[in-house]
């Protein structure tokens, strides 16, 4: 089994084809993409694939230290998670195919009017513990 994590964006992804912001959705379209959601990660439950999902709010701040005693620098001129990430699921599958199988049927959750979002989702696999080589 390999772990993967899927990233679902606010923006800096290619525009989904149904590219109508969640916030001018309707609330049976809400309700639908919510069940869709709720169905698949009943689904993956099922087959032993889900490990964990999450929806981000936008709001957040980008922190670094900026040496002992000064306070936390906040933001910068870098693109933030907070502006790009809308959530993520893990899942824990057989292969890289079925990764991305399971990428695409989540992108088909329903949007506005119904039809699929198709949004572009990003599919990066865990790092797995790296053989040491001895001679």
């Amino acid at each position: 089994m390999a772990k993967y994590l899927l990233l679902k964006h606010y923006r800096g992804a290619p525009a989904a084809v149904n590219d109508v912001k969640m916030d001018q959705w309707t609330t049976d379209e809400l309700t639908a993409h919510v069940q869709y959601m709720e169905d698949f990660v009943a689904r993956l439950e099922a087959t032993g694939e889900y490990v964990e999902n999450q929806a981000i709010s936008p709001q957040g701040t980008f922190v670094r230290s900026d040496g002992e005693g000064r306070p936390p620098v906040t933001d910068g001129p870098f693109a933030e998670t907070k502006d790009l990430i809308a959530g993520w699921m893990v899942i824990d599958v057989e292969s890289y195919e079925r990764a991305l199988e399971v990428a695409a049927e989540l992108s088909a959750a329903p949007g506005a009017g119904g039809r699929p979002v198709q949004e572009w989702l990003e599919l990066r696999p865990f790092f797995t513990t790296m053989c040491t080589v001895t001679e």
